[in-house]
């Protein structure tokens, strides 16, 4: 018998109990159904807050606080700390596409949906779009881009699969991040194989084994880690071989690092979350920026062409708020994509270069290599979406003349530390390839240039700008 399931401790334990009262955690996801549906909807069609709003008089402010200053930054730190809880547990979206699917279609999955690059074509669309239309500052956008996004994932529920994620699984914008995040958790459910095997003849608990539904569509026998796992617990003590179990941090990256190695997830974290997302967040504190918009728009006027300085583009296009004297000409949306995407390419190559460098200095070239050591920067890509979304918390808290002395300093702290996590990661992944200092520590000169180069985009927005 698998000492799994006779030896529980006390996270196993936590495993059977979210098993057994599965009805609890379903009664959860429909709470945070309503009030995510209240939250996006109803600030929509309120009027806009003027001065003299406040965060706890003005539900509009309160919800861009909820959404943008709490939710989504912890909610990815969640990821690390927990893995993918929030999906299993919390998501709304996920709820709803399971419940959708529960009465849909049922049809099979189409092959151009298992494409994988989805996760990174999702989330670089998200991300750019969001900035067009100014999500993070109005609630017609936050409709218009959440609400678009779970309208989509109902619908993926009733045309495929039956009781499933399939939305999750495949098209979730999110998904790609989360499950990159998720392989940094401390725990996981683990797979114990000789116990699956002996559950053939003996079942489970000595009885018939009763089989399970995964939402998600993660093939228990072979689940390995907790990157596409959304830990809802359904699964423990299945065939008295699943089990909620302590691990390593480094664990899932260095030793399954190789096997799950994709151009995909490469291409998610150096153009994707050290790219796209950096971009997304620069362009507002730019300097080079506004230069460059400067200089387009004196040319155009110089060689009389006005009309991408018009200002008639419509709100779910490009930001257009007359009354907050917040409006997007077709020069400025066209400005806010490009400088993104260019800020995506520089970033992105520098970075993939720099791995390629790194993955040289331990052998010949190899992509799995290159793939494996990118994943060693999982921590410092998330910690700067993290801090990316922060911002907002402190814009937000700022405006309310909240003392913010502290938020230098704990911004490098966080930097500090996801600097020596990817550093470290990187230095254990370099022993998979090589067991020799020298090669080692040549990689790891690419490696640590490679962080330097991140860095460089957080202290030109929290220090570089912000000082001229």
């Amino acid at each position: 018998m698998s000492t799994v399931m006779t030896r529980p401790g006390r996270l196993a334990a936590a495993g059977q109990w979210m098993q057994r009262h599965g009805a609890v955690i379903r009664g959860i996801q429909w709470v945070v159904v309503a009030v995510y549906a209240f939250l996006i909807i109803v600030p929509a069609v309120m009027p806009l807050p003027d001065d003299t709003a406040h965060l706890w008089n003005n539900l509009t402010l309160a919800a861009q606080f909820v959404f943008w200053g709490i939710w989504w930054p912890f909610v990815l730190l969640s990821m690390v700390m927990l893995g993918r809880v929030w999906c299993g547990v919390l998501c709304p979206e996920g709820a709803l596409a399971e419940f959708a699917s529960k009465f849909g279609r049922g049809w099979a999955i189409p092959r151009w949906m298992r494409w994988g690059g989805w996760p990174f074509v999702a989330f670089g669309i998200t991300t750019i779009y969001g900035q067009m239309v100014s999500v993070y500052q109005y609630p017609k956008a936050v409709l218009l881009v959440l609400g678009g996004s779970t309208f989509a994932a109902i619908i993926i529920g009733l045309l495929y699969g039956r009781e499933k994620r399939v939305w999750c699984k495949y098209l979730c914008p999110v998904n790609g991040v989360f499950s990159l995040l998720a392989r940094l958790a401390p725990f996981h459910y683990k797979v114990d194989e000789d116990a699956w095997r002996h559950s053939y003849k003996n079942g489970e608990h000595g009885h018939r084994v009763i089989p399970i539904n995964c939402a998600p569509l993660v093939p228990l026998r072979n689940m390995k880690g907790a990157a596409d796992c959304h830990m809802c617990g359904r699964c423990s003590g299945h065939r008295d071989a699943i089990a909620l179990t302590w691990r390593a941090p480094s664990s899932e990256v260095v030793q399954l690092g190789d096997k799950k190695a994709n151009p995909w997830d490469t291409a998610l974290i150096l153009y994707g979350l050290l790219g796209i997302a950096i971009g997304a967040f620069h362009w507002t504190a730019s300097r080079w920026f506004i230069d460059l918009k400067m200089f387009f728009a004196t040319w155009l006027v110089d060689h009389d062409i006005t009309w991408p300085l018009d200002t008639n583009a419509p709100w779910f296009l490009f930001t257009h708020y007359p009354e907050q004297n917040d409006v997007f000409s077709w020069l400025d949306g066209t400005m806010v994509i490009g400088y993104i995407l260019a800020t995506a390419l520089v970033y992105g190559t520098t970075l993939l270069l720099l791995l390629m460098g790194a993955t040289r200095m331990l052998g010949l070239f190899s992509s799995v290599r290159l793939h494996h050591l990118t994943q060693a920067l999982i921590p410092i890509a998330g910690a700067g979406v993290f801090l990316g979304l922060s911002a907002t918390t402190l814009s937000l808290l700022r405006a309310e003349h909240v003392s913010l002395w502290w938020a230098s300093d704990l911004r490098i702290t966080i930097l500090a530390v996801a600097n020596l996590w990817s550093a470290w990661l990187a230095w254990l992944v370099t022993r998979r390839y090589s067991e020799r200092f020298v090669q080692r520590g040549l990689a790891m000169m690419w490696f640590v240039a490679a962080l330097a180069v991140v860095d460089s985009a957080w202290w030109l927005m929290f220090w570089g700008w912000a000082s001229k």
